[in-house]
């Protein structure tokens, strides 16, 4: 049940007419009343002998009554009331029941006291009703408002338990401003699939995604086709601005400007300002001058910088203290538009859901102390300068590496947000892990389709070695693995990692006690990625040659004058499953 309080007005009447008319696109059905402060009040709806006239003079009669010096400048008071696409359809009684409360909660009417304002609830379609009042009491004087909006929220909690509604979790302040009713329409009639409002907060946020300055930040801006204002002091200083869309217009022919706190809480200039106070301190001397010399890097070595960071955030956001927990949190916002931003096709759609569910995670109550977040941040930069990835080779196999790290890093973000109280940011976290889930299984098909194959050529007392060295590292983890298709990518990657000169069960453990594994869906999936970032091996490994080297040949060898791995019951084993 969402409670929305709509700004107060000064004509009581031209509220009515809008309640009880055909709505702007013919979308109001049978409006009526539903309750109101008088059950004898006249409903222009369902009395053929009412008039909207006569309902506007009876709410508006205490106002009427006092001094004109006294009367509030906007009195008239509006609440709309809906329930979720999912909830029943409540009936006309029930809905009645919730205006009662609704108004008593708010403060416009005490039937106790008796003395509250004139109220009236219109109903004109299933899953909401409108309230109406005029803020001055039956008494002459002017109710108490002050916290209206958290009271009613506190009341549509109430109400969604004891009507079997769809819970919704109570809001904190921190959330972007949702379009209005106008606005929507507006991108309606426009043929716009979003919101004006919606369009410039993702673009302003793309823009930050790594920026470090003022300048770079509003050229980011004027490349994607905004419209700025800026706003100076006096002194020259700048202090804010504003941004449009071309073509959004208002009823003069002028772009209509939103100002960046009303995007979101954290699109301000000041709060944008605090991501880059840090960056120019903290990043070594030595990375500046190699970014200087060498330029952007490539999509894969971005990709393959982000799954880095995003390995290292995961452990901060587990332990770390929660004013750098929140910069971590915010500084992963910025990652997520930036990999959106610059991925292929085939994984665009859900990269850009996962961002956009992911922004409200990014903000809650706990400061966010930046600085620390600096490799992040970075990692969003240098995905921005590398370009867009073609999605295959290389760019494909470390964006898959990439979103695979980040689905731990944001599960992680959930837990920690639920462990604070934030329900509505560990849900939005929860969301944006869903996405990058289905994102993961499009980007990751081919490059680890590579590693199966690579997996099954390999020779059976290599497999045999393989299935033996796993069950020593992850004894409590073999045999799911073993049970799982992704082994022989598994099998493949621990190969590489021997061949390079690495300890393949020291690796493995390592890699498997870093993170938990139980939210993954293939733990054979995760450690292929942990394994090859660690070892630095390549990400794609179609353009390896075949595992026939000399060190290969070697360990081959050695597996066949060994015992063989417990369990093996003859030679011939064609999988890993039959080898318990």
């Amino acid at each position: 049940m969402i409670p929305r309080i709509q700004k107060r007005g000064q004509r009581t009447i031209g509220l009515l007419y809008y309640l009880y008319g055909p709505g702007k696109f013919e979308e109001h059905t049978d409006p009526h009343l539903v309750a109101s402060w008088d059950h004898n009040a006249p409903d222009p709806g369902r009395d053929a002998t009412a008039s909207l006239k006569q309902l506007q003079q009876l709410l508006d009669q205490p106002v009427e009554n006092i001094d004109p010096s006294q009367r509030p400048k906007k009195h008239v008071w509006h609440l709309s009331v809906r329930n979720g696409s999912g909830d029943r359809i409540l009936s006309d009684q029930e809905w009645g029941d919730v205006a009662r409360r609704m108004v008593a909660a708010a403060g416009i009417d005490n039937p106790e006291e008796g003395a509250g304002c004139r109220w009236t609830a219109v109903r004109h379609a299933d899953d909401h009703i409108h309230i109406v009042a005029t803020l001055v009491r039956e008494d002459g004087y002017k109710p108490d408002l002050d916290h209206d909006a958290n009271r009613v929220q506190a009341q549509a909690r109430a109400l969604e338990a004891e009507l079997g509604l769809r819970r919704l979790n109570k809001g904190d302040g921190t959330a972007a401003k949702r379009p209005t009713s106008a606005e929507r329409h507006k991108a309606m009639r426009q043929g716009r699939e979003r919101t004006a409002r919606e369009e410039l907060r993702e673009t302003v946020r793309r823009a930050v995604s790594g920026a470090r300055s003022d300048e770079e930040f509003f050229d980011r801006l004027a490349a994607a086709g905004l419209l700025i204002r800026k706003r100076a002091a006096p002194s020259g200083d700048l202090l804010g601005y504003k941004v449009a869309l071309p073509d959004d217009l208002n009823k003069d022919g002028e772009p209509v400007f939103y100002p960046g706190a009303r995007l979101a809480p954290d699109l301000s200039l000041p709060r944008i300002r605090e991501r880059w106070s840090g960056d120019a301190q903290d990043v070594p001397a030595a990375r500046r001058e190699e970014a200087i010399r060498t330029g952007p890097g490539s999509p894969a070595s971005a990709r393959r910088g982000t799954a880095s960071a995003v390995w290292q955030a995961v452990l901060v956001v587990d332990h770390g203290e929660d004013g750098v927990t929140a910069a971590h949190i915010a500084a992963v916002g910025e990652v997520l538009d930036a990999l959106a931003k610059t991925s292929a096709a085939h994984t665009r759609r859900e990269l850009h859901d996962a961002a956009t569910a992911f922004e409200r995670a990014s903000r809650s109550h706990v400061r966010a102390v930046r600085g620390h977040d600096r490799a992040l941040r970075q990692a969003a930069r240098d995905l921005v300068q590398g370009g867009p990835a073609l999605g295959r080779g290389e760019d494909g196999a470390t964006t898959a590496m990439a979103i695979d790290m980040l689905f731990f890093l944001i599960t992680a973000t959930a837990h920690w947000h639920a462990r604070k109280g934030h329900a509505q940011q560990a849900e939005a976290a929860t969301r944006a892990a869903e996405h990058l889930r289905t994102a993961y299984q499009a980007a990751s098909a081919q490059p680890l389709g590579v590693l199966y194959q690579r997996g099954r050529r390999l020779s059976r007392p290599m497999l045999q070695r393989q299935t033996a060295l796993l069950r020593e590292a992850l004894p409590e983890l073999a045999e799911q693995i073993l049970a799982e298709p992704g082994w022989y990518a598994l099998a493949a990657t621990i190969t590489e990692a021997e061949a390079a000169g690495h300890d393949p069960a020291a690796l493995l453990s390592d890699v498997a006690a870093r993170r938990e594994l139980g939210t993954a869906d293939s733990i054979s999936d995760v450690l292929v990625w942990r394994m090859r970032r660690t070892a630095d091996l390549p990400a794609d490994a179609s353009q390896l040659p075949e595992t026939s080297t000399a060190a290969n040949r070697s360990a081959t060898r050695r597996a066949t004058t060994r015992p063989s791995a417990p369990g093996r019951r003859r030679s011939g084993e064609e999988s890993p499953r039959q080898a318990r």
